[in-house]
């Protein structure tokens, strides 16, 4: 009986990461507090960034690009941006976890702030530029910095929350 809550238990953590994935793609998951000031962060950026990077084999390719897919479709952008942008988060991730001999949080937290800062730079040119969408600077800048800083919060949620022998 205790072998089965604990085999239970580890295939809710391995299919854990990919639950909140497309919970927070699909409810648009940004916290947003609209008085004088705007907190929001992109929590699908953190979950590709840090299990692309700790588990690659933990959320496909294929399932964070249909997670791209189902984002655009909620927010009512242009199909394949945030497919795109996502899949260019996992291949700084990729890159990190390559070079990396010893895996430490603040040289991936670096890694991470270069990935979402190229990330919504491209993401801001694609729908400013060529879809002449109006892009909002202050926001994007403030959901970068909060991005970053609550990187090293589920970061350490990850890594708790990690399934043992599965």
């Amino acid at each position: 009986m205790v072998k089965k809550k604990i085999n239970l238990k580890n295939k809710f953590l391995k299919y854990f990461p990919l639950i909140l994935l497309y919970f927070s793609v699909l409810n648009e998951f940004d916290i947003d507090v609209s008085n004088n000031w705007l907190i929001s962060f992109n929590l699908p950026f953190i979950i590709i960034f840090y299990w692309s990077l700790k588990d690659p084999d933990q959320i496909g390719n294929g399932l964070i690009f249909i997670s791209g897919i189902l984002n655009d479709v909620t927010l009512g952008y242009p199909i394949g941006i945030s497919s795109f942008i996502y899949l260019t988060i996992i291949a700084f991730a990729a890159y990190l976890r390559n070079i990396t001999l010893r895996p430490n949080i603040y040289k991936d937290s670096v890694i991470f702030l270069v990935a979402i800062l190229f990330a919504n730079s491209v993401n801001a040119l694609i729908l400013g530029f060529i879809f002449s969408i109006e892009i909002n600077f202050f926001e994007i800048i403030t959901n970068i910095t909060f991005t970053y800083v609550l990187y090293f919060l589920f970061a350490k949620i990850f890594n708790y929350l990690k399934p043992v022998g599965v």
